[in-house]
């Protein structure tokens, strides 16, 4: 099956004059199910709609708009797989070098707020075509929401794209019978009723329903928010209104949605409800290229397509519950899966894939191990509002078991040009431990992990981890522990490489601490830390915003400036050089200066003559590394160097408080000067004396010629 159409070429070759549908993306095309992009048009493509894609347009011009012609039925926005300004910026707001999702990896192929500016270029080019906004950036910004970037809260999306409809979360379902009324010739403005779509419209546009409730009239299946003036203004009335989004998004129980905007009124309808199994296989089926458009091919292609091209999406949602990520808004927390007939099929069209050599990436979903519903009671009435699956404490009613994740992957394995069938879409590990069949455990370890295993305690701290919605430390520990026993008894050395985010609300400096002593015990430096990244639609962002959870409208810590911040990243990479000076700011500040030293559990050796040293293990490893060298150019400490260093150490120990090192040191160092001055003298008088000699014996000689 061919690409869908980029060019006017394309259009032409498959006898078309005119697009039912124009997608744009502000992602480089890629046909494959991991791109949003990609399940769309296919799937408006299996339904007899003519669809075609401008990937990336310069939004600088008109051009590129253009080069499709005026669709019949409408124009799909979406700004790609992320939002555009955490594409653009990192967590400390610094622009990105590179951009995954775009060819060769170059970045600024997109405007900041892609969907806003396209949008907008799109209204000004086909005045009265429907506009529909949808994918992550649109479904996280639609209502009223802290914008970290502009430091502020920002109107819905909607009303600043003038978009006419937003597809919010999974849009397989709304976009088809949206697609099938404005086919039908039903105009946009009278598509107020789907499932799974918000739009905004004055008092006077909006059906009668939601005019009686907004005029006061009671209706238990509708929720009026504060207004956006409100939640801009007043930082409690922004958690209350985040707080009645966050327990009505469950298909079965959610209201519908009101929030005004000035004379305006942003109206989001119930989310749609769950694919069933045969939904999600006609998904996953449909005919994708499962690789990047040729015309990316001499710019490098595209980087995003290398960690997905050989993993299979076994299924969608997650109940985990974690207050930093924004499933809950999009995916939701009901798990909707394929069949294994389904994954099967597609592990076997993956084998005939161009560069395929026998390894399976991934296979899971948000988290790996959670194939099945939480529970019997969410088939039919959903989720809980009032609690979680899994925090603070696992559900009573939570259905613990692998065996039909495990059915699965061995029936893969046993796929002859299958090599390995590897996990790396993250294990969440509380609910594995709950299993007391270790068969799954077993053969993870055995069969699913390439040498290390990557898994998300985010911190050890559980005042911090309470905040974020994760597991107590002592599950953790636990899990560290069985992982590493397994392992021994199968005869394998694998590893835990654990994600760690730094600075999130509730982790003050003490916490940072905790948690550096944590991995000082592990004896594990992360390469990697993440800090906390306020993007919309978390639970965690709203706590940043606000300095209030607003599940118990209760204070909380928030470290918001940059130099705390950096100290606690510092923290955790304390074993790095260019880390000491933060590390013994923050220690100072924490007064933690028993940290401060030689002993086995501090964390930085002190100040050495007025300058910043290294920790014990660091200046050990820097010894060691300069000792060895570059390759082929070996380089010595000299005995002298050595002699110099043991001499020093000799006088730090036999003063064994921290106060006279200092001073031991300035001894040492005033012994080696007068040493090296009375040697001086000497080595000067031995010169004076054999200048000496030399001038009698030149005169001698001298003597005896005459």
């Amino acid at each position: 099956m061919a690409f869908l159409p980029v060019t006017r070429q394309d259009m032409e070759d498959r006898g078309w004059d005119e697009l039912d549908f124009l997608y744009i993306s502000g992602d480089a095309y890629v046909d494959h199910p991991s791109f949003g992009h990609a399940i769309i048009t296919r799937l408006l493509e299996s339904e007899g709609y003519r669809v075609g894609i401008v990937a990336q347009p310069d939004w600088r011009s008109d051009h590129d708009f253009m080069m499709l012609g005026r669709p019949k039925l409408g124009v799909l926005v979406s700004s790609g797989v992320i939002d555009s300004m955490v594409n653009h910026y990192t967590a400390s707001k610094k622009t990105r070098s590179d951009d995954l999702y775009s060819p060769g990896g170059k970045a600024h192929k997109r405007p900041d707020r892609a969907v806003i500016v396209y949008t907008n270029k799109v209204r000004e080019l086909f005045k009265e075509v429907p506009i529909i906004i949808g994918g992550l950036e649109a479904s996280l910004r639609r209502f009223a929401h802290y914008d970290y970037w502009d430091n502020k809260v920002r109107r819905s999306i909607l009303a600043d794209s003038k978009a006419d409809l937003l597809i919010y979360g999974m849009g397989e379902k709304p976009i088809l019978e949206i697609a099938k009324r404005l086919n039908e010739g039903e105009a946009v403005s009278q598509i107020q009723d789907v499932r799974g779509t918000a739009y905004i419209n004055s008092f006077e546009n909006l059906p009668e329903y939601i005019k009686k409730s907004v005029l006061g009239k009671s209706n238990k299946s509708i929720s009026l928010l504060p207004s956006f003036e409100d939640v801009s203004k007043n930082k409690k009335k922004y958690a209350e209104a985040f707080i009645i989004q966050y327990n009505e998004q469950d298909p079965f129980t959610g209201n519908t949605l009101i929030q005004k905007h000035a004379d305006r009124y942003l109206v989001q309808n119930p989310p749609v409800m769950p694919m069933n199994e045969k939904e999600m296989d006609r998904v996953y089926s449909l005919p994708y290229e499962r690789t990047y458009h040729p015309m990316y091919q001499d710019e490098g292609g595209i980087p995003a397509i290398n960690e997905v091209e050989f993993s299979i999406t076994s299924h969608r949602g997650c109940y985990g519950g974690c207050s930093f990520c924004a499933l809950n808004f999009h995916q939701g927390r009901i798990i909707q899966k394929r069949s294994h007939s389904s994954i099967i099929n597609e592990a076997k069209k993956i084998i005939w894939h161009p560069g395929f050599k026998g390894y399976i990436h991934d296979v899971g979903g948000p988290t790996a191990n959670f194939r099945n519903k939480a529970c019997k009671k969410q088939t039919t009435k959903g989720v809980c509002k009032d609690r979680q699956c899994l925090h603070p404490e696992p559900c009573k009613n939570l259905i613990v078991d692998h065996s039909e994740y495990l059915s699965l992957l061995r029936k893969l394995r046993e796929i002859p040009e299958i090599k390995k069938v590897f996990i790396r879409s993250g294990i969440r590990y509380d609910y594995l431990m709950l299993d007391k069949n270790d068969d799954f455990f077993y053969e993870l370890c055995e069969h699913h992990v390439s040498g290390q295993l990557k898994v998300a305690p985010e911190h050890v701290v559980d005042r911090v981890l309470k905040k974020m919605g994760k597991p107590q430390r002592k599950v953790y520990d636990r899990f560290v522990k069985k992982f590493y026993e397994i392992n021994k008894k199968i005869n394998k050395e694998q590893y835990l490489v654990p994600y760690l985010i730094s600075s999130h609300p509730g982790s003050d400096i003490n916490a940072a601490i905790e948690l550096a002593l944590y991995l000082k015990e592990m004896n594990y430096t992360p390469q990697q830390v993440q800090d906390f990244y306020p993007t919309p639609g978390t639970l965690s962002t709203c706590m940043f915003y606000t300095e209030l959870d607003p599940r118990t409208m209760k204070k909380v810590y928030v470290p918001k400036t940059p130099k705390e911040k950096a100290m606690q990243r510092a923290l955790l990479q304390y074993r790095k050089k260019e880390n000491y000076k933060l590390v013994y700011e923050a220690l100072k500040t924490a007064n933690r200066e028993d940290l401060i030293g030689f002993g086995r559990n501090c964390l930085i050796r002190p100040l050495r003559n007025g300058r910043y040293a290294f920790s014990q293990e660091s200046e050990k490893r820097h010894k060691t590394e300069y000792a060895r060298g570059d390759k082929g150019n070996k380089k010595k400490i000299t005995a002298k160097n050595k002699a110099e260093d043991n001499r020093k150490n000799k006088a730090v120990k036999n003063n064994g408080k921290k106060a006279a090192n200092k001073n031991a040191y300035k001894r040492t160092d005033q012994m080696d000067n007068m040493k090296n001055t009375k040697k001086n003298m000497q080595d000067k008088k031995v010169d004076y004396k054999n200048q000496k000699n030399k001038s009698k014996n030149k005169s001698k000689k001298l003597t005896r010629k005459v």
